[in-house]
């Protein structure tokens, strides 16, 4: 009995999942026919959100086609441009420099700024009531301080002492007379203090500048060529300082402003080679006056003290030396004395010019240089202006230190 209820309870369960399939079937076939073939529809996705201008919807730009442009009429007559030739452009302009006669006494102002420690003082010392032994020594001190030196400070002192002791009364005007007389007779009113410019019948007059670096060889160079030409002189300058960069560059600057041609060669060059083509340059073109100038060099360094000895050698090849220029910074004051030996030393020193005397140097350095030497200071400096350079007048000089 049991086996007949499996049996059927078995034939139902098939029944069902018989009937299940049939049915299932039936739905697939009842679905819906497919809607007719078409060009699909293809949506773009959002656009990003847009901030400021960019929100706003860009219109679509009109363009015209190139029969609607209108086109310029063309000119009734051709239109010629005149061209500036690129060597008027590149000339510079040559300027005409201030005479040289007379420039120191129109820059004693300037000059007069060193007066404070020497001439002012002297002659406040000198108008004391009684000069004992104290200010005797006050007076020592001021011309020491004043970079004097010491002999030519002795010397002066003796000489004061005894004309104020023969003279008796001191009136104002007696004691700057008395000043100014013993201080021109320190400075050597016999130098010869002429630039010597003056070549053969052939050659021309060859100057060549020497000193330590940044005393304003260059600089001094330039307005000595300044000098020349005011003078009626035609000048050629040699760039021989290959070392300093830009010194060439910064020569034939101050040539072209007074219409003096630079010869120059390459950066690093020999010096000797370009001062030798500087003097055949100026005895090709007849020129009056060769400046040369040399590189700076310490005065301690023996081979660079050698090498200028080679440069006069060379030069000398044409011609002797006319000139050779020693430019001293006025401010350096004894330091300058020691280098000066040096050069004096390696180059026969036949003057010397004194740079940045206005201001903080002291007028007393112009004796002692010259003391130490035994050569006129020719030239000094007193300004950063192009006409800043006047040959040296002990007159004028003193006047401006001990004022009016």
């Amino acid at each position: 009995m049991e086996f007949v209820i499996l049996a059927v309870v078995i034939a139902l369960v098939a029944v069902g999942a018989i009937s299940g399939l049939v049915v299932s079937s039936r739905k697939k076939k009842q679905l819906p026919p497919s809607a007719p073939s078409s060009t699909p529809t293809i949506t773009a996705p959002p656009a990003e959100p847009h901030v400021g201008e960019e929100a706003a919807e860009t219109a679509e730009e009109q363009r015209r086609t190139i029969e609607e442009v209108a086109l310029p009429e063309a000119p009734a007559s051709p239109v010629v441009v005149e061209e500036t030739p690129a060597e008027a452009l590149a000339a510079p302009e040559v300027e005409v420099p201030e005479p040289t006669a007379g420039r120191l006494v129109r820059l004693r102002a300037r000059l007069a700024r060193s007066q404070n420690s020497l001439g002012k003082g002297l002659l406040t010392l000198l108008s004391r009531d009684n000069l004992d032994e104290d200010t005797w020594e006050e007076i020592e001190d001021t011309l020491l301080t004043a970079d004097v030196g010491v002999a030519p400070t002795q010397e002066l002192v003796e000489r004061l002492r005894e004309r104020v002791r023969v003279l008796g009364t001191r009136t104002p005007a007696e004691l700057r007379a008395l000043l100014r007389e013993e201080l021109i007779a320190l400075l050597g009113p016999d130098f010869d203090r002429a630039v010597k410019t003056e070549g053969g019948l052939e050659s021309p007059g060859v100057v060549m500048v020497v000193g330590v670096n940044g005393t304003g060889k260059t600089t001094t160079t330039g307005k000595l060529a300044r000098v020349l030409v005011a003078d009626g002189k035609s000048v050629v300058l040699g760039a021989a300082d290959t070392f300093r960069a830009a010194a060439a560059d910064q020569l034939q600057t101050w040539g072209e402003r007074v219409g003096a041609r630079t010869v120059r060669g390459p950066e690093g060059g020999d010096p000797a080679s370009i001062a030798f083509d500087a003097v055949k340059e100026g005895i090709a073109e007849n020129a009056d006056v060769v400046l040369i100038d040399t590189a700076g060099r310490l005065h301690t360094k023996t081979g660079l003290m050698d090498e200028l000895g080679k440069v006069k050698r060379v030069v000398e090849k044409h011609g002797p030396l006319d000139e050779i220029l020693l430019v001293l910074d006025a401010t350096t004051g004894q330091n300058g004395l020691v280098q000066a030996r040096v050069f004096a030393e390696v180059v026969d020193i036949t003057g010397i010019v004194l740079t940045k005397l206005d201001g903080t140097a002291k007028g007393g350095i112009v004796i002692a240089v010259q003391r130490e030497l035994g050569v006129p200071v020719k030239l000094i400096g007193l300004g950063e202006g192009a006409d800043d350079l006047a040959p040296f007048e002990p007159g004028a000089f003193v006047d401006a230190l001990i004022g009016d």
